[in-house]
């Protein structure tokens, strides 16, 4: 007669079983800032949109009495808007990475996919923009 080689395992309260894969979506947040290359941008304002997906991990669930125990979209927008208020940027490309020096200051972000878009930059375009994906590297360089 065969045995079952089943051990019974324990699983105690505090052990820690699941990973939470989280996102924090930022849809078409508009401001008004100065930003351009050309002489005629650096004059007056233009709008721009923001688009943004953050993905974080976190090793428990979120605390509904605790904002640290989330990535909080509103301290992101208001990261945002002091990043463009007072710095005049020449390109998308460079106030993004500003973006992302600020975000992953968050040791709990993996990833960020940030679309900045220029609305009244080309009149035959509704938008010209970038779209930039930045990942957190854990390897050794």
């Amino acid at each position: 007669m065969k045995r079952n080689n089943f051990n019974v395992v324990r699983i105690e309260k505090n052990k820690k079983l699941f990973n939470y894969e989280k996102k924090v979506l930022i849809k078409e947040l508009i401001l008004d800032l100065k930003i351009g290359y050309y002489d005629f941008e650096k004059e007056k304002t233009q709008k721009v949109k923001f688009s943004l997906e953050i993905d974080y991990e976190d090793k428990k669930p979120s605390n509904d009495k605790d904002l640290k125990s989330i990535v909080n979209y509103s301290r992101i927008v208001k990261l945002i808007k002091k990043l463009v208020k007072n710095k005049h940027y020449n390109f998308l490309e460079t106030l993004a990475e500003d973006v992302f020096d600020e975000l992953f200051k968050d040791k709990r972000i993996d990833k960020i996919s940030l679309r900045i878009e220029k609305l009244e930059i080309m009149k035959e375009c509704s938008s010209v923009g970038i779209q930039i994906s930045k990942k957190r590297s854990y390897g050794q360089l």
